[in-house]
């Protein structure tokens, strides 16, 4: 297996114009069904995704061609699914492997919907589970609808760090750029890593023990943050190689759902909704989260007075660190996978907070995108923002848990919610692109 890795990856590297081609191939692979278990996707595809970032392709390019790639093998697993029905459980290789299909159906069987978004990151389930849901007869336009969302995180989780890996050997970095990174990345993969676990194992001090690791790695950067320009010059300089016109325009628009003003408004009408719902303490914990994330960004950004980075023509005002947009964003959208999650197991509550975290990130990487925000200054806001989220709710949660709201509430809240934001990020556009322009 290996000599045929080194084989693929040479003879790719010798005739890159396939490059894009293979990237839409390993893709499809890694999420078809039996084959996905047999073939090394996920080194392959790092593996391209360096090959792409090293000035192949563009980063846009390579996430569609996965993205497409992914979804087709997700059809393709289904269709397989949903045609033979139990009969597949005769094929030859799931006859000798059937704790293949057995694990997936049980999975699926278990965590429905949630286990197509959680599984697709899980190896042995990834290209399992679309085939068991066409088994199981999964109406196809939820199906389709779920596989779209997953497989836009899979894509991002699975290509960019290979890219910017290959976008980074390519420039010329500041000196002391990889130890930075290295170590940034070891401090908030653990930190996830281990409020995964507690979570997961259902642990009585989860909640204080997340807060906690939030609140102490915020603490760590707020402290070392001046020692970390290498790391902020050389992804700031990988970002902006990336600006083009059209990718502007849309990461204005996503931008603009972390202004204060669209915040503001969300978080008031949130408030109200649960209030109008008689959820007291749901209500009680997502004001409390949202002022106390904002006042406690507000101080930090003024303690610290740290400049923007030069790039607009117009330089916005006040100062950068912590950023506002950032915490906002993941304060929001944290306390609205919270709620979703509430009465329910350690597995899907993080498969909730982990969708919510999605806008959220996306939101803060407009604004380094933009130019308008270091790399660490968005790190530092989301820290904020999961520490106070995760303070709130072990705080509501001393006496009592904090109970599910009914599907009713949700149908109340979240169209209200997400017409807001929207509309509100769309009203005066072409002002808005005007100020981020550079």
């Amino acid at each position: 297996m290996t000599q045929w890795f080194d084989q693929v990856t040479t003879w790719l590297g010798a005739n890159p114009e396939w490059l894009g081609l293979a990237i839409f191939l390993i893709a499809c692979i890694e999420c078809l069904a039996v084959a996905g278990i047999l073939v090394p996707g996920v080194a392959l595809l790092f593996a391209v995704g360096v090959m792409a970032g090293s000035g192949a392709l563009e980063l846009w390019e390579t996430l569609l061609l996965a993205y497409t790639g992914g979804l087709l093998g997700d059809l393709i697993s289904y269709g397989i699914g949903r045609r033979f029905h139990q009969n597949i459980r005769r094929l030859p290789v799931l006859r000798n492997h059937p704790e293949w299909i057995n694990g997936a159906e049980s999975y699926f069987q278990r965590y429905g919907v949630a286990s197509l978004l959680v599984g697709r990151y899980i190896g042995p389930l990834r290209p399992m589970l679309p085939m068991v849901a066409g088994m199981l007869d999964m109406p196809f336009p939820r199906f389709i609808a779920v596989s779209m969302l997953a497989a836009a995180g899979w894509a991002v989780a699975y290509l960019v760090p290979g890219w910017a890996t290959g976008a980074a050997l390519r420039l010329p970095l500041p000196e002391g750029f990889w130890g930075e990174a290295g170590v940034v990345m070891v401090v908030v993969l653990g930190m996830l890593a281990v409020i995964a676990h507690n979570t997961l194992r259902e642990k009585r001090w989860a909640n204080p023990m997340a807060a906690a690791l939030c609140l102490a790695a915020l603490a760590a950067m707020l402290v070392g943050w001046p020692h970390l320009q290498a790391l902020d010059q050389g992804l700031m300089a990988l970002v902006q190689e990336q600006r083009n016109g059209s990718l502007d325009r849309l990461m204005v628009l996503v931008t603009r759902l972390g202004d204060f003003t669209t915040q503001l408004l969300a978080g008031a009408l949130l408030a109200t909704l649960l209030l109008v719902a008689r959820q007291w303490r749901a209500a009680c914990f997502a004001a409390g989260t949202l002022i106390a994330t904002a006042l406690a960004n507000t101080a930090l950004k003024h303690f610290f007075a740290r400049a923007r980075p030069d790039i607009l023509a117009e330089p916005l005002g006040s100062f950068s660190f912590p950023s506002g947009h950032s915490s906002a964003a993941f304060a929001f959208f944290l306390v609205l996978g919270i709620l979703a999650g509430r009465g329910q197991p350690g597995r899907l509550r993080l498969t909730w907070l982990l969708l919510a975290a999605l806008p959220a990130v996306a939101i803060a990487l407009s604004r380094v995108y933009l130019g308008v925000h270091w790399p660490t200054d968005i790190v530092a806001g989301g820290l904020l923002a999961g520490g106070i989220a995760a303070a709130s709710l072990a705080l509501m949660q001393r006496a009592a848990p904090l109970e599910a709201m009914p599907p009713k509430v949700w149908v109340l809240v979240l169209p209200a919610c997400l017409a807001l934001l929207g509309g509100v990020a769309t009203w005066a556009l072409p002002e808005a692109l005007a100020r981020y322009s550079y």
